[in-house]
């Protein structure tokens, strides 16, 4: 695939959603940060029911660490590894108090250090709590990327390498949101929406369902 065939992929996706940005609900960089944590196999609906009543009962790090453990599973025991999250979410709150005056680093190496945070959970909080133009690779846009050939890769970070080389600086703040949204609705795993797609005449999947 070449550069003039992948600006006119997001310009298109541009055009179909002129403003892109993440499902999960939140008002704060810290409130986001939780749900990343969270949302890891879960998905965003499941996240955003739990966070509903969380974050009107608590949605700062002394207020979260205030809980405890054992409370905050009440709150978020409908998603996936709850257990190890509820300790991962306490252990970085207090983090944050002791180290960042509460507040949600702007840093990638400071992110990376809280517990349960890796790099695409790193890379989301970046991107979408603070404009950076970082792409963070999940099952969607792994997915995406390597069925139209946009950036092939066999790898999560090949991936992410390959997509931050040939997406255009102009595009690059939202391309994570686009192919997320691409990749959740439109370009499905199992059935993909072909003959719905904006880009079906310039992704170059093989096997191309009407």
């Amino acid at each position: 695939m070449n550069k003039t065939i992948r600006i006119e992929i997001f310009n298109r996706l541009k055009a179909n959603n002129p403003k892109p940005t993440t499902e999960l609900n939140y008002q704060t960089p810290f409130e986001l940060l939780i749900s990343v944590i969270l949302s890891a196999q879960a998905t965003d609906v499941s996240v955003n029911k739990a966070t509903l009543p969380l974050f009107a009962r608590a949605n700062t790090p002394a207020a979260i660490k205030a809980l405890g453990v054992k409370r905050l599973k009440s709150y978020i025991r409908t998603i996936g590894l709850f257990n190890t999250k509820a300790e991962n979410i306490i252990k970085t709150c207090t983090k944050l108090l002791e180290e960042h005056d509460s507040k949600v680093p702007e840093d990638r190496a400071a992110l990376e250090a809280l517990p349960g945070v890796g790099r695409k959970t790193a890379n989301v909080v970046l991107n979408t709590a603070f404009g950076h133009p970082t792409i963070a690779v999940d099952t969607h846009i792994f997915r995406v990327s390597n069925r139209t050939r946009v950036a092939p890769g066999k790898t999560v970070r090949e991936v992410e390498d390959r997509l931050l080389r040939v997406v255009p600086e102009e595009f690059k703040r939202d391309a994570h949101h686009w192919l997320i949204l691409h990749g959740r609705y439109v370009c499905i795993a199992r059935k993909p929406r072909c003959g719905s797609c904006v880009i079906e005449d310039l992704c170059e999947f093989t096997g191309k369902i009407e």
